[in-house]
């Protein structure tokens, strides 16, 4: 990826200078740090912030955006639904295990239906924690994910499979709602300094 180019005022192009302090960054640090030391003195949380202070002046990081504007209330329901789907998936793989039948996977493949990268790693993410599946392939060029499955017995269930996929990837769209090309914080990409 190529660095954020700026034209100074003399004419020159040069690499854009991110600003140093940058709040979520550095209290990120911060938490690392009291649980590094496993204390949450006033010493160690100065010393945190001393030393956050000091990594984020050494190492300047661009400002990443998801491209996405998160929407509170859908959020809560996605992570809500993860838990509920947690759940249940526990106690079907447990039933699986203690029925000593033998048990019929399947690769599963989803076509998602959004093209954003984000969305892809985030719907990967949040359907190989639920028990019960795992991604071993994800094609960025197709936004494919390749899913092993437990417990298939048919073309059914294998549908089944895919619905609550796509259902996974609706939530998130509505807890993430991806930003139009005027909506960016920094303004359209050719015009960023």
């Amino acid at each position: 990826m190529s660095p954020q180019m700026r034209v100074t005022r003399s004419g020159k192009v040069k690499p854009a200078r991110h600003r140093a302090m940058q709040p979520w960054p550095m209290l990120w640090l911060v938490l690392v740090w009291m649980g590094l030391w496993g204390s949450w003195s006033p010493m160690i949380v100065l010393t945190g912030v001393l030393a956050a202070f000091a990594v984020v002046l050494a190492f300047p990081l661009p400002p990443i955006s998801i491209g996405a504007k998160v929407r509170f209330g859908p959020l809560l329901w996605l992570i809500g639904h993860f838990l509920v789907d947690v759940l249940r998936a526990s106690i079907q793989v447990s039933l699986v295990v203690l029925r000593r039948r033998p048990v019929k996977n399947a690769i599963v493949t989803v076509d998602l239906h959004s093209d954003s990268d984000f969305v892809l790693t985030a719907v990967a993410a949040l359907l190989t924690l639920v028990p019960g599946s795992i991604v071993v392939e994800a094609r960025r060029s197709t936004h494919t994910l390749y899913l092993h499955v437990l417990d298939v017995d048919d073309e059914a269930a294998v549908e089944r499979f895919r619905a609550q996929a796509f259902a996974v990837e609706r939530r998130f769209l509505r807890a993430f709602e991806p930003l139009a090309d005027g909506d960016h914080p920094e303004g359209p990409a050719q015009e960023r300094t």
